[in-house]
């Protein structure tokens, strides 16, 4: 008799027919809002970066997750750190997406913020904060997906977020 394990076909992903920048344009399709990630490196500097790949993963424990580009400068605080921050901006806050977004040495310059809990900093303005545990991360193609277990929330009510769709921000538009 075979068993089932060695009779399986072990099952492999097709080469993809298209190039990086017809997917990069189709995930630009999936509308997102905007996330401003912050922590502390261990002898207190402030790290922080733009990123939309943030989504809820479970409600208990409550679990988020995000990802981060594994040659990105912050990866080594933040795969390390204990702690960071996820801010959800709010639809006035294009200019600070922008400025998290590039790389600049500057960009805390003038950025009002409190400390969490755990140091990590939390904006200003910002629609939501998540203060979260760096519970878990996976390492998946060219990029690391942080799994963060949220110790702190906070939101304002009525704030519009700020989305960002096709390589354009926007504000919400109820139908």
């Amino acid at each position: 008799m075979t068993s089932l394990l060695s009779s399986a076909k072990i099952l492999t992903a097709k080469h993809p027919n298209f190039s990086r920048q017809e997917f990069r344009s189709a995930l630009g399709m999936f509308a997102t809002g905007v996330t401003i990630i912050t922590a502390r490196t261990a002898d207190g500097d402030l790290v922080g970066l733009t990123a939309n790949s943030f989504n809820s993963v479970s409600l208990d424990p409550p679990l988020v997750l995000w990802s981060l580009s594994r040659s990105a400068a912050s990866m080594v605080a933040l795969s390390t750190g204990s702690h960071y921050a996820i801010n959800i901006l709010a639809a006035d806050q294009k200019e600070l997406a922008e400025r998290f977004a590039g790389k600049r040495e500057d960009r805390w310059e003038g950025v009002e913020f409190s400390d969490g809990l755990c140091g990590a900093p939390l904006l200003a303005g910002a629609a939501a904060t998540f203060e979260c545990f760096n519970r878990s991360r996976y390492e998946e193609g060219d990029h690391v997906i942080f799994v963060g277990e949220v110790e702190r929330c906070e939101h304002r009510t009525g704030i519009s977020p700020l989305l960002f769709h096709g390589g354009k921000f926007y504000t919400e538009h109820p139908l």
